[in-house]
């Protein structure tokens, strides 16, 4: 037989080369669209944090909006330079949490998990909130509903991570490029217009503008400064994932973070420039940028398209928390720092308590803020900022270490870094602490708290268990098998052919009580058992109390006392029924006994389904 010639086969299946995965990996577009929702829908509640404060001067603060802007967007210069240079030191991503575990210690570490923990979930409520604001702003009518709105959008987004449908990357760019299409055409109509082109969408709103104006001094900008500075959250989301992209992954990742910084800069730029240009006033129940969006586009299909993609934007942005939580969750759980029920997932290969955890907590802000953005963007700035703090600073310690080449001045610019968003989380904390920010003061270092005494939970676990050590070669004892019993049906015999399956020795154990009906009903299962005859003895097992678990523990108990070297099993025969519903038709004597044997004694607990097809 002659051997088989390449001819024979198809010749796609000779020149198609292998697949190494790539493909499913992000490029510089993709990764773009995919990792800066977060940063891109801020535009929508960062100029109106700057304006809110500014209003506290009246008319003439708000003149200090694009003065205070343009700080914060050379602080946005600093940290897109400096995460660049995260991403090339720390190509595995992790962000601040890799940098502080590399050169800060493991409790500095902690605080930056904790701080990205807080992160996402104010990201979550921030972003539901916003995205909700603008759908309020375009619908004036839905404004006092805003909290059941809130509520049902986070219902909504849960429901979709429950059921484990990750839209792609390719998926993102739609909405992503919508978004960012809308902004700089609003800011380039608004650059040629005189005047307003609508006012309506403020029409009839009360101005939050302040009546007694105070003076415009150096704290008054600082507050305004850190308060829009929540524009900056999601710098850092790149660096985290520099493992997503494709080779050269640092490169593609770099190329993402800088395109990300020069479209933030621009529409925060643009934005405030069109405040300052139209003597925007801010007013209660309408954002800054739907009043932008009828300024310079008009009240017509335009002003709608901005405000349903703004919406649609921050709603994509807060799935991205869902994604990136119950992650960062499974690694703590990992390292034992959470419960390790956070590392499990799901059949649709969902980290499910991760999803629910970050869904209850985020409504819980969602309540206490009434659905109000402005009462959260403090909130978000400080957690944020303590991770822009600690990356910095573990990144200044990194290039000391290295001494590579022109390491001075990587070191000076992440040590600026450092240094503006150290004082703007100090700023921030200090002027909203009152209105709201001391959460976040207590919840930093209780979260930490919390790791560590997780931790220590399971070294003494860990300990008690011997884990990492060899354990002593396993050996065969005499066992015996407990059988609780209330009438002889088919479960009976079912259980008892498990028992003597299982064990050197079974006995079925009924509680007796001192009632005359009860008494009548032992006495009747006793004649049964001598008749049926199944070679397993029945022990009566009083009880002046109608009580059932307590004396089937009792009684489990007093075996292991009398009979030390016995391994006793408990094994609990139970109906399943064929539909879902019928379950409430069970007595649930199973799981009352079950949880009387598991928590007043150490014998194995043995539940036996039998089901009724």
């Amino acid at each position: 037989m002659s051997a088989p010639t390449t001819e024979a086969l198809p010749a796609t299946s000779v020149e198609e080369p292998p697949d190494t995965g790539a493909r499913h990996k992000l490029t510089a577009v993709t990764g773009l669209a995919a990792l800066s929702l977060d940063a891109m829908a801020s535009v929508a509640y960062g100029p109106e944090a700057i304006v809110l404060v500014l209003a506290a001067a009246g008319g003439y603060g708000l003149g200090f909006t694009l003065p205070v802007t343009l700080a914060i967007a050379g602080l946005l210069a600093v940290l897109v330079a400096s995460y660049r240079q995260v991403i090339a030191a720390f190509p595995d991503g992790g962000g601040s949490y890799a940098v502080a575990k590399s050169h800060l210690g493991r409790r500095t570490s902690l605080v930056a998990a904790a701080s990205l923990v807080l992160d996402y979930v104010l990201n979550v409520a921030v972003a539901v909130t916003a995205g909700v604001a603008a759908l309020t702003s375009a619908f004036p009518g839905l404004y006092g509903d805003r909290l059941w709105l809130c509520l049902t959008v986070l219902v909504l987004i849960t429901g979709v991570n429950l059921r484990g449908i990750v839209d792609s990357a390719k998926a993102f760019i739609v909405p992503t490029v919508v978004f960012i299409g809308s902004i700089l055409v609003l800011i380039v109509v608004g650059l040629f217009r005189d005047a307003p082109a609508s006012t309506e969408a403020a029409a009839g709103h009360a101005s939050v503008l302040a009546d007694n104006a105070t003076t415009v001094g150096a704290l008054l900008l600082l507050k305004a400064f850190a308060s829009g500075c929540s524009a900056l959250t999601g710098v850092e989301a790149i660096a985290n994932a520099v493992p997503s992209f494709r080779a050269p992954a640092v490169r593609r990742a770099q190329h993402a973070e800088i395109a990300l910084g020069a479209l933030l800069g621009v529409m925060l730029i643009g934005l405030s420039v069109l405040i300052s240009r139209f003597g925007l006033q801010p007013v209660e129940g309408v954002t800054v940028l739907a009043q932008l969006a009828d300024a310079s586009i008009g009240h017509n299909i335009g002003f709608y398209v901005i405000q349903f993609a703004t919406m649609v934007l921050l709603a994509l942005s807060a799935n991205t928390s869902f994604g990136g939580l119950p992650v960062l969750l499974k690694l703590l759980a990992r390292d034992n720092y959470l419960p390790h029920v956070f590392g499990l997932k799901a059949d649709r290969q969902v980290h499910r308590h991760g999803v629910l955890a970050l869904a209850g907590v985020s409504a819980a802000l969602l309540v206490f803020s009434g659905g109000d953005t402005n009462t959260l963007v403090p909130l978000f700035a400080i957690g944020v900022f303590v991770g822009f703090t600690i990356a910095q600073t573990g990144m200044v310690l990194h290039w000391r270490k290295a001494r590579g080449p022109r390491w001075t001045g990587k070191a000076l610019l992440n040590g600026l870094g450092a240094l503006l968003t150290g004082v703007a989380a100090v700023v921030v904390t200090a002027t909203k602490f009152h209105d709201g920010a001391w959460l976040i003061v207590v919840a930093l270092p209780l979260l930490v708290v919390a790791f560590e005494l997780v931790h220590r939970a399971y070294g003494r676990i860990g300990e008690r268990l011997g884990v990492g050590r060899i354990p002593e070669p396993p050996h065969r004892e005499r066992s015996l098998v407990v059988v609780p019993v209330s009438s002889l049906t088919r479960l009976t015999s079912e259980a008892l052919t498990a028992a003597v399956s299982l064990g050197d020795e079974v006995r079925a154990v009924t509680v007796c009580h001192p009632d005359a009906e009860d008494r009548a009903a032992t006495e009747a299962l006793a004649r049964d058992w001598a008749l049926w005859n199944p070679g397993v003895e029945l022990v009566r097992v009083p009880s002046e109390c109608r009580t059932l678990g307590r004396p089937v523990a009792d009684y489990v108990r007093e075996l292991a006392v009398t009979d030390p070297g016995v391994q006793v099993t408990v094994l609990i025969p139970e109906v399943e029924p064929a539909h879902l519903w019928q379950r409430i038709l069970q007595n649930q004597r199973g799981a009352v006994v079950a949880h009387a044997v598991r928590r007043d004694t150490d014998a194995v607990i043995c539940r036996l389904r039998f089901r009724l097809d």
